[in-house]
């Protein structure tokens, strides 16, 4: 995916995908080079993937392999990360 597939940055986030037949499939990852400690990594992949869970109904009847890598080096409140996920899916909508 991250050879054919396409990708765009809302920040904090940067988001690789490909259409593809079937279920939707997410990967969501926080790096540890810029999260040395597994609580914090561990915090954001929960919010990356509650904020996903309750906007994944955006996408409507499209289906994706998503890969959502986080990039910045300060964590930041659930509120920031909720709104890049709703642009984030917005975007693969109108990409369709």
């Amino acid at each position: 995916m991250y050879k054919s597939g396409r990708r765009f940055v809302v920040w904090p986030m940067r988001v690789t995908y490909q259409p593809v037949e079937g279920e939707t499939q997410v990967l969501i990852w926080a790096p540890k080079s810029l999260f040395k400690s597994a609580v914090k990594r561990n915090r954001l992949r929960r919010l990356m993937r509650e904020a996903y869970r309750l906007n994944q109904g955006l996408l409507g009847d499209s289906h994706f392999q998503i890969a959502m890598n986080y990039m910045d080096k300060e964590e930041q409140s659930f509120a920031v990360i909720e709104k890049a996920m709703r642009k984030a899916m917005r975007k693969l909508k109108i990409e369709n």
